[in-house]
């Protein structure tokens, strides 16, 4: 017995604690109720999920990024080059719902030339006020005037044209924060598949009309005439070759033929330029001829429309771009 510090005696115990042959743990492994081992699991977790997230986001965005300034050049952004679904969920292939998102889309163009007008349509492709249209639409144009769907007028210029292909690009001047369309991928579409065409036919602005795909990659000819702009000598109508025969006059003897995609929807004089839209609210080509039996129509039942319209296909569009922007007038 000894004396503790407070001058009472204290006991003295002979006590070993039993040896476990497992504790404590060898060195590093720490409890899991060790704080330290907890903040080193906080710490690789969230970096490691920034990290792959990070790269999925560069990889997804790059990608579109690239698209869309292939598209579009430094202005705002018309389409990603891939089809998506424009029109509402639940929507895909309603007439009402496609006509609702693309209508704002097209527009109305009148073209002053030395010998009459031109009356078509074009499609907008940036908010700033680029415009694909035919080049027969705008061939020869002294001046041209755009009306957009909420019957707002714009001067515009011709910027580029490209007579192989029957494609114009227009620009808008003083617009901004218009709605460009979605330019889809043509060669998704598949014969039979629903379409809708939307333009300005004998006038009448924001005409939409529906119909299917009849057939693809058909030789459509064309005259690369300014003579032949739609409008003059008074018929309103473009002259075209198909299938070995002449419609809607003469071609001329300077000529091009493209690969076109034949449509049964209704097209008339006017729809020239305008969109041939999916069922997703894409388009996927410009119209560009259409035969009016009315002109030769023997009888009053052969007049109207006979549901043989072409269009050009956007992949087509999209590849000429670039030569458009860049100023080619040929």
């Amino acid at each position: 017995m000894t004396e503790s510090q407070g001058g009472y005696p204290q006991q003295q115990h002979s006590y070993s604690a039993p040896v476990h042959p497992e504790w404590p743990p060898p060195p590093p492994y720490r409890p899991a109720t060790d704080p330290a081992a907890h903040k080193r699991g906080r710490g690789r977790s969230p970096v490691a999920l920034l990290a792959a997230v990070a790269l999925v986001a560069a990889a997804v965005g790059g990608g579109t990024a690239y698209a869309f300034q292939e598209l579009t050049g430094k202005d705002t952004v018309a389409s990603a080059g891939t089809s998506t679904n424009v029109v509402p969920a639940g929507k895909k292939g309603d007439v009402a719902a496609i006509a609702a998102a693309v209508s704002p889309s097209v527009v109305e163009i009148q073209a002053t030339l030395s010998s009459g007008s031109s009356t078509g349509s074009g499609v907008i492709i940036t908010s700033g006020g680029e415009i694909v249209t035919n080049n027969h639409v705008v061939s020869g144009a002294q001046s041209v005037k755009v009306r957009t769907s909420d019957g707002k007028s714009y001067t515009a210029e011709v910027v580029g044209t490209d007579s192989s292909k029957d494609l114009a690009l227009i620009k808008l001047r003083g617009a901004s924060g218009l709605k460009p369309a979605s330019l889809g991928n043509s060669s998704n579409v598949q014969v039979g598949d629903s379409v809708v065409a939307i333009g300005s036919p004998e006038g009448l602005t924001g005409t939409v009309t529906s119909g299917i795909v009849s057939a693809l990659n058909r030789d459509v000819t064309v005259s690369t005439e300014e003579s032949q702009g739609q409008g003059q000598g008074g018929d309103g109508n473009w002259p075209f070759q198909f299938g070995g025969r002449q419609f809607n006059g003469d071609t001329g003897s300077s000529t091009t033929t493209y690969k076109a995609i034949q449509t049964d929807a209704s097209l008339n004089p006017g729809n020239s330029g305008g969109a041939l839209i999916d069922a997703g609210g894409n388009v996927v080509g410009i119209n560009s001829a259409m035969y009016s039996s009315s002109q030769q129509a023997s009888s009053s039942s052969d007049a109207g429309s006979i549901g043989l319209g072409f269009a050009i296909p956007v992949n087509t569009v999209k590849s000429d771009l670039a030569k458009l922007r860049a100023g080619n007038k040929s």
